[in-house]
């Protein structure tokens, strides 16, 4: 009897391992598999619309960890070689793309080797389409990256000034999208994204932090048109930015008491990355308008993913890890001055133009 009992708990024990095995391998092979979240601001939705949403087909998970290191030599390689007119033109999304497949996106394995060697092969006259044609999630990854970085480097225009005063606009090709803290106004932040937060409900956080001083002036990241810019108790007063090309939405919570918007910042309105939109503070955590519950005066700032409209208000947001983008980003920064002292309204001192704009 004992024989059998062992006999069967040994059958049980590999049935639950291949149960585990073929579980992940489920996850690794199918990126476009349904993860639900809860946001700041997420509403219910329709049972039959979330039961339509189940037949479309687009992504609806992305973990967003490539490191600082990885973005930064990617943006160089890429905008090097615009600048430069190599005869290959490189872009950063597709070299991403490339090593996140290899590397099943885990980015411990990053070796600068890996971009060098790809690089090399593309300069030799090799094709990103022939590299990746047996890389069975490169598509994923490609589509992922592009939606989270796909307009932050090209062409541009910026304002410049000759010997002689006069101003003209300059085209220009490299980062296009600014640190969402103005220039000369120092911050500090830590990864926090998936930390904890008990406010309201438990839940995790699904942002990035970033600590400094009230009145702090807060930059648009990116062009695009204001669609909040309001009260939310979990966040304050708080604006949300959706990109021109709708695949992003970005928050920016706990604002400044009484005063969290830059001068005619409107529902409505487009903006351009680089303006000022508002000013840190430290509102939030109350149901009445206007309150101050926050501990530590900071911006939360983040960035949903949006691949099909039915997730910008529903259960299955995507939200991304800000930490290495936030690193990144200051490497360009908005410099702003006082220009209405009465109500103590700050303006961008630099204008640019988006290229994506021109028309």
């Amino acid at each position: 009897m004992k024989k059998k009992i062992k006999v069967i708990f040994q059958i049980l024990f590999v049935l639950t391992i291949l149960l585990l095995f073929f579980s992940m391998n489920y996850i690794i092979e199918k990126p476009y598999k349904h993860i639900s979240v809860n946001s700041e601001e997420s509403s219910n939705t329709d049972d039959s619309s979330n039961e339509e949403n189940k037949e479309k087909s687009y992504i609806k998970w992305v973990e967003f960890n490539i490191t600082f290191e990885a973005l930064d030599k990617a943006a160089k390689l890429d905008i090097s070689s615009h600048v430069n007119n190599e005869e290959v033109k490189l872009n950063w999304i597709e070299i991403l793309a490339y090593i996140s497949t290899k590397y099943g996106g885990d980015f411990k394995k990053y070796k600068t080797k890996d971009v060098d060697e790809l690089v090399e092969k593309l300069r030799n006259g090799d094709t990103i389409e022939n590299l990746t044609k047996d890389m069975k999630n490169y598509s994923y990854f490609y589509e992922s990256i592009e939606a989270v970085l796909g307009q932050y480097i090209g062409d541009y225009s910026i304002e410049e000034e000759n010997e002689n005063g006069e101003k003209s606009f300059v085209q220009k090709y490299g980062i296009k999208v600014f640190s969402p803290i103005a220039k000369g106004y120092s911050y500090n932040h830590y990864d926090d994204f998936g930390a904890s937060r008990s406010y309201g409900y438990k839940r995790i956080h699904l942002g990035h932090d970033i600590m400094g001083s009230i009145g702090t002036p807060i930059i648009a990241v990116e062009s695009g048109i204001v669609e909040v810019a309001g009260w939310n108790q979990y966040g304050g007063w708080r604006i949300g930015i959706r990109s021109f090309d709708r695949k992003r939405y970005y928050y920016y919570a706990h604002l400044r008491k009484d005063h969290p918007f830059a001068k005619d910042l409107y529902e409505g309105k487009t903006v351009e990355a680089g303006d000022v939109i508002g000013y840190l503070g430290m509102t939030g955590y109350s149901a009445k308008e206007n309150v101050n519950n926050i501990d530590v005066p900071h911006l939360h700032f983040g960035i949903q993913l949006i691949f099909d409209e039915s997730q910008k208000e529903g259960t299955n947001q995507i939200w991304i890890d800000l930490y290495n983008i936030t690193k990144f980003l200051s490497k360009n920064k908005s410099e702003v001055y006082l220009k209405y002292p009465d109500t103590k309204d700050y303006e961008r001192k630099i204008n640019t133009i988006d290229g994506n704009n021109w028309d």
